[in-house]
């Protein structure tokens, strides 16, 4: 068996055509403030590639880095000035930050209504409630990859392994809502007989950030397995599952890089544009 290899690239790419033909049919050009601080090279590559496809779709990129020596307060204060400024209607703060900074408080910062990396937890407790609202990029990115693929959720048994605000408990909330309805169980690295858990899985999702965690026997052949870990090696970017013994078993798989990736930065893109509408509307 060789698994169908879910490709990021395509389905962002339709995402990203998607929301360049809503913009050039909005009258106005929505405005994302990319505010990037410290020298993680990670970061720097990150907010350049999320800079380039705004320009792609037509959406303005509005971009700060104030010095990596910036106090609390003053990163509030721009992160106020981007809440009051109109033209404005996108704001992402990229994450991590450098360890002195309270990057919690700092994300709680920011005004809703331009939270387009779904993280606030105004943003978070709209979707535990089931409510309508800007998600998270990363996990609204695999519902899409899933959708597009024809990957059915309604009755399957779903395991994610992660546990972060930033997929795994958002992602595990989408799965199981109404619409999605799958089974969901959450994992992670304490997990015990872990394996014999993942083994049980029709979409298995790997998001702990450990590299390789994932192998063949770990997953249910013909499963669907998703790989969210984003891990920096002496080999290279691998990521959460050995791709190479799993790709055998399973019958859906996303490669590292090209898989997640491209799909957390179209959704981005996504989220800008509902924002840069619903703000619209409601002045």
């Amino acid at each position: 068996m060789t698994a169908l290899i879910l490709d990021g690239k395509v389905v962002a790419d339709v995402v990203k055509g998607e929301v360049r033909a809503a913009v050039a049919g909005l009258g106005y050009q929505p405005g994302l403030a990319t505010i990037l601080v410290g020298d993680d090279p990670a970061s720097h590559a990150y907010v350049r590639g999320k800079r380039r496809d705004a320009s792609q779709v037509g959406i303005r990129s509005i971009h700060h880095e104030p010095p990596a020596s910036i106090t609390d307060d003053d990163l509030g204060a721009l992160v106020d000035a981007m809440n009051g400024d109109d033209e404005v209607d996108g704001i992402l703060v990229q994450l991590p930050l450098p360890g002195h900074l309270d990057g919690e408080a700092i994300v709680e910062r920011i005004d809703p209504a331009k939270d387009v990396d779904g993280l606030h937890p105004f943003s978070l407790g709209r979707l535990m409630l089931g409510r309508p609202g800007l998600r998270p990029c990363t996990p609204t990115g695999i519902m899409r990859i899933l959708d597009h693929y024809g990957i059915g959720t309604v009755g399957a048994h779903a395991v994610v392994v992660g546990r972060s605000f930033l997929v795994g408990r958002p992602l595990a909330m989408m799965l199981s809502e109404r619409g999605a309805d799958a089974t969901v169980s959450m994992a992670h690295t304490r997990t015990r007989e872990l394996a014999s858990l993942t083994r049980e899985a029709d979409i298995l999702v790997a998001a702990a950030g450990v590299p390789g965690l994932i192998g063949a026997d770990h997953v249910k052949p013909g499963a669907t397995v998703i790989d969210v870990g984003v891990n920096r090696t002496d080999a290279g970017l691998v990521g959460d599952v050995d791709f190479e013994a799993v790709v055998g078993v399973a019958g859906a798989i996303t490669p590292v890089p090209g898989g997640v990736g491209p799909m957390t930065r179209a959704m981005l893109l996504s989220n800008t544009l509902r924002a840069a509408t619903a703000r619209r509307v409601s002045t």
